[in-house]
């Protein structure tokens, strides 16, 4: 299980990266005003976001399962628990897909808004959900 859980770990570190970096992404594509680089940020934001972001957001969540399989034999693991890991789970899918939606925008040059409202995307509701994510698995409140 130590295998499965390193593995989840690291995916989920590499899907949290892709999550902080793609609205960054926006903010500099909400900025860019010449053709050549509004173009090569469709290119990265595509990249990024099925070639990086989706696949390890896909293996962290089969992962999970898998650990979720055995969590009743896990010390410390409680039903408030693994309903409050759950929540903060489904706020990072639904992050995951809003920004998806946001790369279809810029990628069909709809996008509805300006470099200040992707900077604050950029941190939440990512960042909150990090750390709420990290005191549940490290100090498991309840």
């Amino acid at each position: 299980m130590l295998w499965i859980k390193s593995f989840h770990i690291i995916f989920m570190v590499a899907w949290f990266a892709g999550l902080f970096y793609m609205p960054r992404l926006f903010v500099y594509h909400a900025q860019a005003e010449d053709r050549i680089s509004l173009d090569r940020f469709k290119v990265m934001e595509r990249k990024l976001y099925f070639g990086i972001m989706t696949p390890c957001m896909v293996l962290t969540l089969a992962l999970g399962v898998w650990l979720w399989l055995g969590w009743w034999s896990a010390p410390g693991i409680t039903i408030g628990w693994l309903h409050a890991k759950l929540a903060l789970v489904l706020v990072l899918v639904a992050q995951h897909f809003y920004l998806g939606k946001l790369m279809v925008d810029f990628k069909h040059d709809r996008n509805k808004h300006g470099h200040v409202f992707y900077r604050w995307l950029n941190e939440i509701p990512t960042l909150p959900a990090l750390i709420g994510i990290v005191i549940l698995v490290v100090v498991k409140p309840f």
